[in-house]
């Protein structure tokens, strides 16, 4: 019978660590997302102000003769 409780008191704690390393890989992953996101954000951001300026500089060009 002790034998049993300590095999289980050794289980438990096992999933206890196990829970708490996934605990902690998960937040490391959500920072990661959070930066991620941020520079995606960033990036969405340059790609709309260069498609302005680009659409200001097409106006500014000539119009071809046929």
């Amino acid at each position: 019978m002790l034998n049993e409780l300590d095999a289980l008191e050794n289980k438990i704690a096992q999933v206890v660590a196990l829970c708490h390393d996934l605990r902690a890989e998960n937040d490391g992953l959500r920072e990661k997302l959070a930066v991620a996101e941020a520079t995606r954000q960033g990036l969405v951001e340059r790609m709309r102000t260069a498609s302005e300026r680009l659409e200001q500089l097409a106006q500014q060009l000539p119009e071809a003769e046929a």
